[in-house]
Formats: structure tokens, C-alpha cells, sequence
């Protein structure tokens, strides 16, 4: 029940399969053709929590001065969700990830609330998209999620 998730991503379009319980399976792959340097760890593997455990070590592939971040859900094909917000913008950045250096690690730990959505059985699509710039075409990172919901949690 208390299993974890944990990942390094460095090989462009392999599939990995990353964790499974009772109620949930997640695997990922890269969006793009680029490698990169990105490690994930998450606690429980479980819909089951309200609140999970996440670290994120990445070293990017430039600069952070600026980082918009776009996160798009698949709910069995249709789309369930479109949400971009600007992380950086150079000036009184508040994230930390904000200002780090090409090559440099980052690394943070932080709590994901999962219990503020109720996600239905069924298959989910996620990507999430990086970009240097407002206008989308600098991408920084993408990442395509694979996650299978077994059992309704409500």
C-alpha cells in the first residue's frame, strides 16, 4: 500500500514504467527527442492519500530566467483540463527553481494535494511543458504521462 515512485529520466522516447498498486499505475515518457537529467520521487503510489510526498532533481538544459509551465489532462480523449501559469519571470520570482543555471542541479521536495480532485476510473493523459519564453516555442522539458486510475475513489 505504501509504495513509491521513483525515477531518472535521461533517454528520449522510452517508455518507462513507473510505479503500481492496487488503484493506480504511472509510467512517462519524453515529449521531445531531447535527453535529459531529471529524477522523481514520489510517495505513496496510491490514489488513495490526500497528500503525497514529491523530490524533483533536474539540471536544465539552459538557463532559468524565465518559465512558463503548461499542464494538459486526457480523460479517456477528451480533454479534462488546460492549465499555464508563469513560474519565472525574471523579477520577484518566487519559485525556487527560478534563476537556476544551465548544468546546475536543482533540487526540492514538495507535498502534492491530490485530494482537491477526485479522479474518476479510467485512463489519463498529462503533459506537462516547460518553456523559456511567453510566446511557447523555447521548450525547456516535456513530459507525457501514462496514468491508469483502477477503482473510482469516491
Amino acid at each position: 500500500m505504501f509504495g513509491f515512485l521513483f525515477f531518472i529520466l535521461f533517454t528520449p522516447g522510452v517508455s518507462e514504467f513507473l510505479c503500481t498498486s492496487s488503484d493506480l499505475e504511472l509510467s512517462y515518457t519524453f515529449c521531445d527527442s531531447t535527453a535529459h537529467t531529471f529524477k522523481f520521487h514520489l510517495t505513496p503510489c496510491s490514489m488513495d492519500k490526500s497528500v503525497w510526498k514529491a523530490a524533483l532533481t533536474w539540471i536544465p538544459r539552459s538557463d532559468i530566467t524565465f518559465l512558463k509551465i503548461v499542464f494538459n489532462v486526457w480523460y479517456e480523449g477528451a480533454k479534462a483540463l488546460h492549465w499555464k501559469e508563469v513560474l519565472c519571470s525574471g523579477s520577484d520570482d518566487e519559485y525556487s527553481v527560478c534563476g537556476t543555471l544551465k548544468g546546475e542541479t536543482f533540487a526540492t521536495a514538495f507535498d502534492i494535494k491530490g485530494s482537491r480532485i477526485q479522479f474518476p476510473k479510467g485512463n489519463y493523459n498529462i503533459i506537462l511543458q516547460g518553456f523559456s519564453d511567453d510566446s511557447d516555442n523555447n521548450i525547456l522539458m516535456c513530459l507525457n504521462f501514462t496514468m491508469i486510475v483502477k477503482q473510482d475513489t469516491f
